[in-house]
């Protein structure tokens, strides 16, 4: 079989056609016969053969964390952007010994039989096709946050990973990190009292305007209707490209779902819950009405639980959060508040008034304790070290699927400006047609998923 028969056979066999180029290095042979040493059986010749699926910036962070490890070698990249695989293809001297495959289309990485396992690192609206179509073909998968653009579309990659036996780490490096597990196992220990507020926050100062363009031609070393895969056909706009795509609905959720993912996932962790039962958003663009952004520059969501009450505030163009930090989580317990972030946890005592308005300390409290570095580096070793033990990883596609849940439904809420309930044990919503809707995915034609 050509390489030009074999694209087109993968083609047919998704039923889609006029995907882009790929290349096939050191061989005009099909890639089921390229002699490369099998490791489906981790160990076998000491090799774990990774191929990565979005090649921007984050994906080649993760890349280079992961050719940290000397038993890695990156057989494949991918990405509908050639520049942005000729850079990935740079990152390392090991690359140009192992690669075999650089192409825009990701099912033929996916193809690759002797492959153990990808790391995507693609926009939002991409993660699930993804990700469900490597466990399909049985390849563990590292597949960056927030874990997907629908409810629904979360659902079904935690289907597939339990169907199909496969690892799935998802990007929220913090459950990896040592300072963040010890802050949660100082929740969870009880010295804070009973908490009943939880507040997780993100304030980006270097996000500022974003001037509006006119549409324009993609660039020639860019296949933009690959890169637009299952969402809606606009025109191009660089606007709706390479990074800025977070602040557009139609490939992602804003800084709710983009800093949220994070945020959120440490107070459901410390909380130990799935899901709210209800959410209420406010919020708009505020900042720059004018500008080119979709999502909301300034939010504030609530979310409903048994015991206690869960809070979310984002803005742009400011940097001072809740404890003047411009991201964190914080724990209001009746003995003590805890506060985290990237930089490190602190406990302050919390307070009552006595006789005469004396203001009492009760809790011990703590002092700042400093973050380690390495937290994604600690966080693909514990995804490699998972793949061979096949216990399920610390931010495993449940776990997260779980975490963004409570971000989707403040996004839609605040896009429905209404409250929204959800029934958390059926996972749908309750009693809105209309928002129930908005948790599904809606594919553009051909594109389709199923678990």
């Amino acid at each position: 079989m050509t390489h030009k028969s074999r694209r087109n056979f993968l083609r047919q066999s998704i039923g889609l056609t006029g995907v882009g180029t790929s290349t096939f290095i050191g061989s005009t042979r099909p890639l089921d016969a390229q002699k490369i040493p099998s490791s489906r059986v981790l160990g076998v010749n000491n090799q774990i053969l990774v191929g990565l699926i979005g090649c921007g910036g984050r994906g080649r962070r993760l890349l280079t964390d992961f050719l940290q490890n000397k038993n890695v070698r990156c057989i494949a990249l991918c990405d509908i952007d050639d520049q942005q695989i000729l850079q990935a293809s740079q990152l390392d001297p090991s690359i140009s010994t192992s690669l075999i495959l650089k192409t825009k289309d990701f099912r033929e990485v996916l193809a690759l039989n002797n492959l153990d396992a990808v790391i995507v690192a693609t926009p939002d609206h991409w993660h699930a096709l993804q990700t469900v179509m490597a466990c399909q073909m049985n390849k563990d998968v590292f597949v960056e946050k927030p874990l997907a653009l629908t409810i629904q579309e979360g659902k079904f990659m935690v289907q597939a990973a339990r169907s199909y036996k496969r690892v799935v780490q998802v990007g929220t490096q913090q459950r990896s990190t040592p300072h963040f597990m010890d802050s949660i196992e100082y929740v969870k220990s009880g010295q804070l009292g009973r908490i009943r507020l939880v507040r997780a926050w993100a304030y980006l100062d270097w996000k500022g305007h974003t001037p509006k363009i006119p549409d324009s031609i993609p660039p020639s070393h860019v296949d933009y209707d690959l890169w637009l895969g299952p969402a809606k056909h606009r025109p191009f706009n660089e606007n709706r490209f390479h990074f800025t795509f977070r602040w557009f609905w139609d490939y992602s959720g804003g800084l709710m779902t983009d800093w949220g993912a994070h945020m959120i996932d440490i107070a459901n962790w410390g909380m130990n819950v799935k899901a709210p039962s209800s959410a209420f958003s406010a919020g708009g663009k505020f900042a720059y009405p004018d500008d080119a952004m979709e999502t909301p520059d300034t939010q504030q969501v609530t979310w409903s639980f048994p015991d206690f009450s869960m809070i979310w505030e984002h803005a742009l163009g400011v940097g001072r959060g809740p404890e003047s930090r411009e991201h964190g989580v914080s724990f209001h317990g009746e003995e003590g508040l805890l506060v985290v972030d990237r930089l490190g946890w602190q406990v302050f005592s919390e307070t009552q008034r006595g006789e005469r308005r004396k203001r009492i300390f009760k809790g011990k409290g703590l002092p700042f304790q400093p973050a380690q570095k390495g937290s994604t580096l600690r966080h693909v070793n514990n995804f490699l070290d998972c793949m061979e033990s096949r216990k399920r990883p610390n931010a495993d596609v449940e776990i997260a699927h779980n975490s963004v849940i409570g971000c989707h439904l403040g996004n839609i809420a605040q896009r429905m400006a209404r409250e929204v309930k959800w029934n958390v044990d059926k996972e749908e919503v309750i009693n809105d047609p209309e928002a129930q809707k908005m948790t599904l995915a809606d594919y553009r034609l051909p594109w389709k998923l199923t678990s």
